[in-house]
């Protein structure tokens, strides 16, 4: 097996099977490398509070701490870990006020175009420090399990369909894309089937930044890392999961997997694997020797 210096990796759907699942076996797997110097990278749109509920600085010592990164929040921020364990945010995207505000003032226009146009309700989540949710599927519930569904995209496009939304996700993501450049705004709009966000900022912003210190600090290059994840599989032609965002110009050469078990479409370079948490746990284990 390839020696990986670095390892970039989604949470929920790939580490743990959500966010409120027992996270002991990530963090079993993930200690022997923190050990050993390889730097760990988690990489997810939540906050730190839903990283194994808040208790990632309990559960590893301060040696291992330093090894381990966090880029969260749809490229809000990008934390590392001081020598006394706590965590601390080296770089952020959070927009001003005034930008913030004209991302409410765009999700909103989305949302009103598509009951005036197709009848189609929306709910909106503005909390978000750099973006907004546009629920698409404001009757569906995910629980617990926040990441996307493969019988969620196949509900959402007939619903787009009753309603006559013609160009699918295509369309929302050029009505966003539209929207914004009459704001003065270039957004970031990503769907995952339920939720449209749009934001100044995404994965990609978080994956660059470690890259970047990391090159910075150690000498780590892309090559020497591996990026993991559950949500690569094309939504539409064109349009990939939220992981695929780990795709960047600055991050290409690195190795990609997938352990999603979803039919579909993969941006090029993508290994699909399967075997979700099960199959990235192995995976870590082995990453030992």
């Amino acid at each position: 097996m390839k020696k990986y210096k670095a390892i970039f990796f989604d949470w929920d759907g790939t580490a743990v099977l959500s966010r409120k699942a027992p996270a002991d076996a990530a963090v079993a797997a993930m200690k022997p490398l923190l050990q050993k110097g390889i730097k760990l990278v988690i990489v997810s749109g939540t906050t730190i509070e839903n990283i194994a509920q808040g208790k990632l600085e309990e559960l590893f010592t301060k040696e291992e701490l330093t090894n381990l990164y966090l880029g969260l929040g749809r490229g809000a921020y990008n934390y590392a870990f001081d020598e006394e364990g706590r965590a601390y945010v080296f770089q952020d995207e959070i927009p001003n006020k005034k930008t913030l505000l004209d991302i409410h003032r765009i999700c909103f226009e989305i949302h009103c175009h598509l009951v005036e146009k197709y009848d189609y309700e929306t709910d909106i989540v503005f909390s978000r420090p750099n973006y907004c949710k546009i629920d698409l599927m404001v009757k569906e519930n995910r629980g617990t399990n926040l990441f996307m569904q493969e019988s969620e995209l196949d509900l959402l496009k007939d619903t787009m369909k009753a309603h006559g939304i013609k160009g699918g996700l295509l369309e929302l993501i050029e009505l966003a894309s539209s929207v914004g450049e009459q704001y003065g705004i270039r957004v970031a709009p990503t769907c995952d089937a339920k939720y449209l966000e749009v934001g100044v900022s995404s994965k990609s912003d978080n994956v660059n930044t470690i890259l970047a210190r990391l090159q910075k600090e150690c000498g780590i290059t892309a090559q020497e890392c591996a990026f993991w994840g559950d949500e690569y599989v094309g939504i539409e032609p064109g349009i990939y999961g939220s992981d695929s965002f780990m795709i960047t110009p600055e991050t290409r050469a690195g190795d990609f997997f997938d352990v999603s078990e979803a039919t579909g479409e993969r941006p090029e370079g993508v290994k699909v694997l399967g075997g979700g948490v099960g199959r990235f746990l192995k995976f870590l284990k082995n990453a030992e020797c």
